[in-house]
């Protein structure tokens, strides 16, 4: 149940400190890595950009006469802030037709997912930016450079990198004392 809706960690800013919180997520970050070789850190980072590790988290609702709360801007829901369509997509595509964007393990296969179609052509593991870019605009919008346009979005993708490389350094340092930390149920 660990994976399932949650709170946010306690310590968003250091991922040694939320795998040791969230057990649950750390299983799940190692799935991702292991089935799309993209890595915890950078899987975290995205996470915590889209959502800040908030399960239910949506966008706002826009104003109708100023004060109205009306539709939302878009159907991304979760941590992944993953948009309808797309969860689709990977359901079918994976099979995992039960998946919810509300589940950590779900949301975090998702992203790893959607990174790996970047591999294919040429994107690579550790480039949040680049992989941020092409989540937010689609790889052919990152192809055709539709975020040139767009100044805010390449300071949030530097902001994903920078929390990446930040959260790399942090898990080269307990990546092995994770993996070592058996739980034990007795009954």
């Amino acid at each position: 149940m660990t994976s399932c809706v949650s709170s946010p960690p306690e310590k968003p800013d250091n991922i040694c400190d939320i795998f040791e919180e969230k057990r649950g997520w750390y299983k799940a970050a190692i799935k991702t890595e292991k089935r799309w070789k993209l890595p915890p850190y950078v899987l975290m980072a995205f996470i915590y950009q889209e959502s800040s590790f908030q399960a239910k988290i949506k966008p706002e609702r826009k104003q109708l006469l100023g004060f109205i709360p009306w539709l939302r801007p878009s159907s991304s829901v979760g941590y992944s802030q993953a948009l309808k369509n797309t969860w689709q997509d990977y359901q079918d595509e994976t099979g995992n037709s039960w998946a919810k964007r509300t589940d950590f393990a779900d949301s975090a296969d998702f992203v790893g997912w959607y990174a790996s179609k970047g591999f294919y052509q040429g994107f690579i593991a550790t480039d949040a930016r680049s992989l941020y870019l092409a989540y937010h605009e689609g790889y052919g919008g990152f192809k055709k450079k539709t975020y040139l346009k767009k100044q805010w979005l390449i300071t949030v993708a530097d902001r994903v990198q920078a929390r990446s490389d930040m959260y790399q350094k942090q898990y080269w340092g307990c990546a092995k004392q994770l993996k070592k930390k058996r739980f034990f149920f007795f009954f």
